[in-house]
């Protein structure tokens, strides 16, 4: 159990028509305090957005999931976010928001490789 490290997690949602509460899962968001990690993948299948609501282009909900990833990594063009701690940068990310794009409440769990098992929770909840 030594080798295991604490993370948390939240599912990120598109919901389209935030009025119906309707949502479907479009990625995950991971951060590992003590392996220094904090990282995000997503997909958004152009069949369920279209289902779900028509009047949404993919590229717009792209956009601003690009934005979160730049958020994530720390990155200059994130803005006054992206030069928080990685902590602060996780929390606001996956703070509770009434727009069309949430997250899910955080999980907690334990990992000795935090990619990988942003790779298994991408694959169980939104593949």
């Amino acid at each position: 159990m030594q080798d295991k490290f604490t993370f948390e997690y939240a599912i990120i949602r598109i919901v389209p028509k935030v009025e119906r509460e309707e949502f479907f899962n479009v990625g995950v968001i991971l951060y590992c305090k003590r392996k220094k990690y904090l990282g995000i993948k997503y997909f958004i299948d152009p069949i369920k957005l279209q289902a779900f609501n028509s009047d949404f282009e993919l590229i717009d909900f792209d956009k601003y999931l690009n934005a979160w990833r730049l958020v994530c990594d720390g990155k200059p063009a994130s803005g006054k976010i992206g030069t928080l701690e990685q902590s602060d940068r996780f929390r606001w990310l996956s703070a509770c928001r009434s727009t069309i794009i949430q997250s899910s409440k955080i999980h907690p769990g334990l990992t000795d490789d935090p990619q990988k098992t942003l790779e298994e929770i991408f694959l169980k909840y939104v593949r």
